[in-house]
């Protein structure tokens, strides 16, 4: 086997439950899943200091537009991280925003390894919402994390795609926020399909169901109690509504405090550092693309092309099929995701093998944009333990937009690690006819698809997508009144007609027939 062949030796994950006044801050996270990682390759201190990479995940914190300032955290956190391990790397790099990015990162660390341009990297992330709003909640004090976060470092190299996920013209009507967005996708689905809002709902629920009964099991997931699909479904006080249709319980959680890192070397270098061959991960196949980057340019809003063409370039990568994968972790932020994701690859949502390795997003944490990380750690275990086997890791950043994916297995690859420029696949899906886009629409409309936002007193306003009658996309909010946001939450209303004008503040308002 070739030397620079890029191999995982160890990996480590990180929960911390305890009181949120006394919490790790953001950079001891990113250090203790380092340590962790170390040691599950059998490596110590020294083999910490000794990595030539370092790529941490960027923090959700630091994303465009967010609303949590003021929360103490390193200016440069891959700078800090590696003076705290004492190391010197010769590349190092803070990711940009998105969910694909752990999956991301390794096969970029892997392309470089096969290139000699490193021989022992690290990737780590984070996430310390939970116990940070909690402090500001409560008033308590973060003068522990000022004293342990550096924020007079200069900014650090990024690596990623800095765009924002969404255009003004789309948050100026609500479209600026997962669990307003990612609805619009789930409703387009259901309308598809045929199925009635009924039996959507319980598709949802036995789907997500299944992960939070593998949650269970993890001992690094946040919740780890096991749902029945009723449970997940049903709207209660303690699992209100938020984005019509999904209930609290089927929203990534972000306000948790994990952490979790993996370490990738070349065979030589691995060797070198008398890492046990048992404790060896390739990486067969990887591929990465992003959908039409903006929601309103997509071809439709039930499907990914760029989920079916990562997926099938990583197999093809591998050499396998996908009846060649014994265990399977899809992004699972929402269901929606894992509904298009299966669909794209070619599964069925009742896979015998199952869809998580983790108990997903909701469940197993949804670590900003560092979940990925967690999955990968997971699948290293499995697969360490069954040799012959391989697994297949997706990762999915922002609105189904920026797509990434993993196959791996301790059995050794049978070709060197050829990683296919990122731009082959992205021309194809960047060709892809798309709909004309009207920002001031006037007249007879239709829906194509839609949700209803909810604050914890009820639901305060509505999301269109929507088509004129010339078939040009627009996006517009509804008329707020009670009973119009009600109507929308009890039958199908993609395909319904109305009349869309401008508002005022430059808004879009439907009213439907």
């Amino acid at each position: 086997m070739d030397d620079r062949t890029p191999v995982l030796i160890g990996a480590g994950q990180f929960t911390y439950r305890g009181d949120p006044a006394t919490s790790p801050s953001p950079t001891t996270l990113l250090k203790i899943a380092a340590e962790r990682a170390a040691a599950d390759a059998g490596l110590g201190a020294a083999g910490l200091a000794a990595i030539d990479t370092l790529a941490v995940v960027g923090f959700t914190i630091d994303a465009p537009g967010s609303r949590r300032g003021g929360i103490p955290h390193s200016t440069n956190p891959p700078a800090q991280l590696a003076g705290m391990l004492g190391a010197a790397p010769r590349w190092s790099v803070y990711s940009e925003m998105g969910g694909n990015t752990p999956q991301y990162l390794i096969n970029t660390l892997a392309e470089r390894i096969a290139r000699g341009e490193t021989e022992l990297g690290l990737t780590v992330g984070c996430e310390f919402l939970g116990s940070a709003m909690k402090r500001a909640g409560k008033g308590l004090s973060f003068d522990d994390w000022k004293a342990a976060e550096d924020e007079s470092l200069d900014p650090p190299a990024r690596i990623g795609d800095s765009r924002r996920g969404t255009t003004e013209y789309e948050q100026r009507h609500g479209l600026d926020r997962p669990i307003n967005i990612y609805p619009l996708f789930e409703n387009a689905v259901r309308a598809r399909d045929g199925r009635s809002l009924e039996a959507h709902a319980e598709r949802m629920g036995r789907l997500f169901a299944g992960f939070s009964q593998v949650a269970q099991h993890n001992p690094e997931a946040w919740f780890q109690t096991p749902r029945t699909p009723e449970e997940l479904v049903t709207v209660t006080d303690k699992n209100r509504m938020i984005g019509f249709p999904y209930p609290k319980l089927l929203n990534a959680i972000m306000e948790v405090d994990q952490s979790a890192g993996v370490l990738v070397a070349s065979v030589a270098k691995a060797r070198e550092l008398g890492v046990p061959e048992s404790q060896w991960v390739y990486l067969h196949g990887c591929g990465d693309a992003a959908d039409l980057w903006h929601p309103i340019d997509r071809q439709n809003f039930h499907s990914s092309p760029a989920m079916r063409l990562t997926g099938k370039r990583a197999l093809e990568m591998a050499g396998v099929g996908l009846d060649r994968m014994d265990y399977i972790d899809l992004y699972s932020c929402f269901p929606v995701a894992v509904e298009v994701g299966a669909e794209e690859l070619g599964l069925s949502l009742d896979d015998p093998r199952g869809l998580t390795v983790t108990g997903g997003l909701p469940y197993a944490g949804g670590p900003g944009n560092n979940y990925v990380m967690h999955s990968v750690a997971a699948m290293l275990a499995k697969l360490r333990a069954k040799k012959d086997a391989f697994g297949l890791i997706t990762g999915n950043g922002w609105y189904l937009t920026k797509q990434s994916t993993g196959v791996y297995s301790a059995t050794p690859p049978k070709a060197p690690f050829q990683r296919e420029n990122t731009a082959v696949l992205q021309r194809e899906i960047d060709a892809l006819p798309h709909p004309e886009i009207v920002e001031q629409p006037s007249g007879p409309a239709t829906i194509e698809t839609y949700t209803v936002i909810h604050k914890r007193e009820g639901p305060f306003m509505s999301i269109i997508v929507g088509r004129d009658a010339a078939g040009r996309r627009f996006v517009a909010n509804t008329p707020s009144d009670p009973q119009v946001l009600a109507e929308l939450e009890t039958r199908e209303q993609v395909g319904r007609p109305g009349l869309v004008s401008q508002g005022e503040g430059g808004l879009n308002v439907f009213t439907p027939a």
